[in-house]
């Protein structure tokens, strides 16, 4: 089986343990399998995508729970928001796999190793909840990142620009922030989510950096200029406006210019 196919499947498993634990073994085989020409189509019956569980219930981002860490309830609703996106970016991933043709082998094999990573750190944030009597699946949670992959559907350049380097990069300006709220805390499940989201932020400088290699990459080949153009598409995609501070340490590791930073300060 191609690994587009294959990543389609996954992305269409509705149980978000079966789809970690695919992702996972998806990518331990990417190198071994073969690139689909064509595009592969969700099954028959499948009109949603992506495949999710009946929990955790939906709602708009405004009507989601404040993630105060200051009481354990507090805390699990945090650390459950945040598992949320990252099962949100396993399915990011598979369907930057699955959906767009034409591209060089290393892109697919990058995406993987998104998604395997990704998978790693919602198993880590699911297995702390559940020591802390709680699961994934327990507390509302929002779609907004999903909802930017399907605006970009059509788009493979509007995608590597607006979701990886936009939406995940906030991730790494609000990590150090959400860590140093938890050390104040100083529990020893506080302390615990702590490490957990140092081994999430060294991986997602990772997964930003990916982002932007294949956006300057696509840029290249369409002939755009890639810090001008990047403006264009978060007009003509209403991206969410970016509020300082930025973890300039952490998105210059990622591959974003000082000519990008100083832009991004000047919103």
């Amino acid at each position: 089986m191609e690994l587009r196919q294959r990543a389609l499947q996954v992305l269409c498993l509705a149980d978000p343990e079966q789809k970690a634990a695919a992702a996972l073994d998806l990518y331990t085989q990417a190198a071994t399998l073969s690139i689909a020409e064509n595009t592969p189509a969700p099954p028959d019956g499948m009109h949603d995508l992506p495949g999710r569980p009946a929990r955790p219930e939906l709602r708009r981002h405004t009507d989601v729970a404040r993630r105060s860490p200051a009481t354990p309830e507090g805390r699990a609703i945090l650390i459950h928001a945040i598992a949320h996106i990252e099962f949100n970016a396993i399915n990011l991933a598979l369907d930057a796999v699955w959906r767009f043709g034409g591209m060089p082998r290393e892109y697919y094999l990058d995406w993987m190793l998104v998604a395997a990573e990704e998978a790693q750190h919602f198993r880590l944030l699911r297995d702390h909840l559940r020591s802390q009597g709680h699961d994934y699946g327990d507390f509302p949670a929002h779609q907004g990142l999903w909802t930017m992959c399907e605006k970009t559907s059509h788009d493979i350049l509007a995608r590597m620009a607006l979701v990886p380097r936009t939406l995940e990069a906030r991730g790494l300006d609000a990590t150090p922030q959400i860590q140093a709220k938890l050390r104040q805390v100083g529990t020893p499940d506080a302390l615990a989510a702590v490490a957990i989201l140092d081994t999430i932020l060294r991986d997602e400088v990772g997964h930003v950096a990916i982002g932007n290699h294949w956006y300057r990459w696509l840029c290249e080949r369409a002939g755009h200029d890639p810090e001008t153009h990047y403006g264009t598409l978060v007009a003509q995609y209403e991206a969410p406006r970016l509020k300082p501070p930025f973890n300039e340490t952490a998105r210059r590791k990622a591959g974003f210019t000082d000519n990008e930073l100083r832009w991004l300060q000047q919103l």
